[in-house]
């Protein structure tokens, strides 16, 4: 596990992580989100020990990074898929990275072949392109076979096998009890991957739940019903947070409650129920509505005439 208490860091006269709270749980993924300056790689150096907290403190496993004896057997983390020295061979690199703590040369072989490095093992790093980069920094942080695994960005630059590749992949990991923590950019890619998310904007948590919690908290939730006693439904969920909405096709959109609410309240009431769906916004809309005042970094809008773009 993963937990930050009162996690701060300044630099100077601007303070990057403001006091942040939160715990990554084992046996489930969870998205690390924010626009670019919220703070995440800043939290993520943390964890890893690379930057000291101004105050408060983050732990992984119950201990500070520099406290465990063999780290990457603890944690195994992807921040930066260029550190690594071009000169040298995907295979020497990570023989190099085993022999600080004395993991065997079979081990090495076994995370080439998972990452799908076989081919390319034995070529200079300098050469490899982004995808193939990114191939070897997940290798690296899977080295030591550690309990918690931190990557950050890992589908830059993969093609749509690899993406699925990195997918399953985590979503494996998780389901071994591990611990998960996944930032991207990418918010189609974590809908299918996350299952809880942490999202920050301008140093602080704005979200911290399941992906639908943060959808529906974000976007608002709907829910479609069909009955065939919508008037008996609609007077049993009457409520003025609640309102009903009927459609031609003879369903209705109910927005005010989730669909577990609806469904105990119509066998309380003895109503038959023929369809329960819950609607709600991409994980895209939520994202974009709960940064929206937290961007430090906004593109211009810039109108141009049709004749201005043919120039």
């Amino acid at each position: 596990m993963i937990e930050a208490r009162a996690l701060t860091k300044k630099f100077g006269k601007r303070t990057a992580v403001d006091g942040i709270d939160f715990r990554v749980q084992p046996g489930q993924v969870t998205g690390f989100l924010g626009p670019n300056g919220a703070g995440k790689s800043t939290t993520m150096r943390m964890i890893a020990g690379l930057d000291r907290p101004t105050s408060g403190e983050v732990t992984v496993n119950g201990r500070h990074y520099r406290e465990h004896r063999a780290p990457l057997r603890e944690v195994g983390i992807l921040l930066d898929a260029k550190a690594v020295h071009t000169g040298r061979t995907a295979y020497r690199h990570l023989l190099a990275m085993a022999a600080t703590h004395g993991i065997g040369a079979s081990r090495v072989r076994e995370v080439i072949e998972l990452a799908g490095l076989e081919s390319v093992a034995h070529k200079r790093v300098g050469g490899f392109s982004l995808g193939m980069g990114q191939r070897l920094g997940i290798a690296a942080a899977l080295l030591g076979d550690p309990a918690t695994v931190i990557l950050d960005e890992p589908v830059n630059g993969l093609d749509p096998e690899g993406v699925r590749w990195v997918r399953t992949l985590v979503r494996g990991l998780a389901a071994e009890g591990r611990t998960v923590l996944l930032s991207s950019h990418l918010m189609s890619e974590m809908a299918q991957t996350a299952d809880h998310l942490i999202v920050l904007g301008r140093g602080r948590v704005v979200a911290d739940a399941t992906v639908d919690e943060v959808i529906a908290r974000a976007t608002g939730s709907s829910v479609r019903v069909r009955t065939p006693d919508l008037a008996r439904l609609h007077r049993t969920i009457a409520a003025g947070d609640v309102t009903v909405t009927t459609l031609d096709d003879g369903a209705a959109v109910v927005s005010g409650l989730t669909p577990t609410q609806i469904g105990d309240a119509a066998a309380s009431a003895g109503v038959a129920i023929h369809e329960l769906v819950a609607l709600s916004g991409s994980l895209e809309d939520a994202y974009l509505t709960l940064t929206a005042d937290d961007v430090e970094y906004r593109s211009a809008h810039v109108t141009r005439t049709p004749e201005e773009v043919a120039r």
